[in-house]
């Protein structure tokens, strides 16, 4: 099956919201081998919805459409369903008890015409129940084309796309498989990896298509085999990433898109008991947030300080001002002295500090634009590293937080050895 997903809404295309619908629809269908090969963005207008309903009639096996459910007039896509499919508006009864459960019930408040319209769909269609809302799903299909159309609202359309469409995807139709493997590297950029394993890659059976996927300071290699026999394709999949790792595995950190740096980062640390803090300064806090992102984060993670300004980091982690008017607050020594107060403050085994200059300009006589100083303290030592992370500014910031994390991982695998 090929899939093609829709968005509507005039925020969207405005960039007044960003998309994240599509990309978990996508995963989504991917899981259970139905491939994506088209995402649109469209704008809230009846005549612009029915004319790419009808490009995509017959070109997609399956067309999911997302947003314009709402119980105001500015949404739409319910009264276009009906145009497109000749049908008419009726009330469903198991949507319509469970709207006014949900208003009266539990938002403890009258119902009105508007939310008893939310029940209202076309007769020809199968409804997908939204427990998590008001405004239901719906499935139609019309010659060699499914149409589904989904709320746009995140959460509610996660579940009709769990509980509702894939079920039923699974059930009513045979998939090729689709195995994916994602290589987490840390340290070297997406040209030096690629020369590395050119023959490797090279050799690679057909079915099994390499991605690069690069980010400031890491890259994600995704191999994908696509094909009838699923032991056939996990085995070659195995198989290569064992001889891909022989070749790079020293800047492999993990697998798997979960397996982010932090997550390995986090297993490492509650394995052995050991405890992290930071003390953020041009980062302004991601590091902190890339911790805590991670579920569990909370038994090596004691917390972390944005010292953004040279009076916090005096005021608040006790660096002296001395030391910063002799070397500067973008210093390896200012750097140091940030790690070693945070540990000691919050009783940590380990410490990060960062400070530079993010740009995207510079005061006379202080650091160079890009540059930041990162330190971690360890319960022996303060390693401090210096790096120019160039322009521009989200570029610095980032590179920075993942260059700590590679930092830590680094000093973590070392004493394990």
């Amino acid at each position: 099956m090929k899939a093609t997903i829709v968005t509507i809404g005039d925020e969207i295309l405005i960039g007044q919201i960003v998309d994240t619908n599509s990309g978990y629809i996508a995963k989504a269908l991917d899981r259970i081998g139905v491939q994506t090969q088209e995402m649109l963005s469209i704008s809230d207008d009846k005549q612009h919805i029915l004319n790419t309903f009808t490009q995509l009639q017959n070109q997609s096996d399956l067309v999911i459409i997302t947003g314009g459910l709402g119980p105001t007039k500015d949404d739409i896509t319910k009264k276009t369903f009906c145009e497109y499919f000749e049908d008419t508006l009726v009330v469903d009864p198991r949507v319509e008890s469970h709207v006014i459960e949900l208003i009266e019930g539990f938002y403890k408040r009258p119902i009105t015409q508007l939310n008893r319209d939310q029940a209202l769909v076309p007769s020809k269609c199968t409804v997908l129940f939204n427990q998590m809302g008001t405004a239901p799903g719906m499935w139609m299909k019309k010659e060699n084309t499914i149409f589904i159309s989904l709320p746009g609202v995140p959460y509610e359309m996660k579940y009709i796309v769990d509980n509702e469409i894939v079920p039923r995807i699974v059930k009513e139709f045979k998939r090729p498989y689709i195995i994916h493997k994602t290589l987490m590297t840390y340290g070297q950029g997406e040209s030096m990896i690629a020369e590395r394993i050119e023959a490797w890659e090279n050799n690679l059976p057909e079915f099994i298509k390499l991605a690069y996927l690069p980010a400031p300071g890491r890259v994600r290699l995704r191999l994908t085999a696509r094909g009838e026999n699923k032991e056939l394709l996990e085995q070659a999949i195995q198989e290569n990433v064992a001889s891909v790792t022989q070749i790079i595995g020293d800047v492999i950190v993990g697998f798997e898109e979960e397996d982010t740096i932090e997550v390995v980062l986090g297993r490492l640390l509650a394995q052995q008991g050991k405890t992290i803090a930071t003390a953020e300064s041009c980062t302004g806090g991601k590091i902190a947030q890339m911790f805590t992102a991670v579920a569990g984060a909370s038994q090596y993670f004691k917390g972390g300080v944005v010292t953004y300004s040279k009076e916090t980091k005096i005021n608040i982690l006790g660096v002296e001002e001395a030391l910063i008017e002799q070397f500067d607050v973008v210093s390896a020594e200012v750097a140091e002295a940030m790690a070693l107060a945070v540990q000691k403050k919050l009783k940590t085994t380990y410490a990060i500090a960062t400070t530079g200059n993010a740009g995207p300009t510079s005061e006379a006589g202080k650091a160079e634009v890009g540059t930041v100083f990162i330190a971690l303290a360890t319960p022996k030592e303060v390693l401090v590293e210096e790096f120019n992370f160039g322009q521009p500014r989200e570029k610095v910031i980032d590179r920075a937080s993942n260059k700590a994390f590679e930092i830590l991982q680094k000093e973590i695998l070392k004493n394990l050895q």
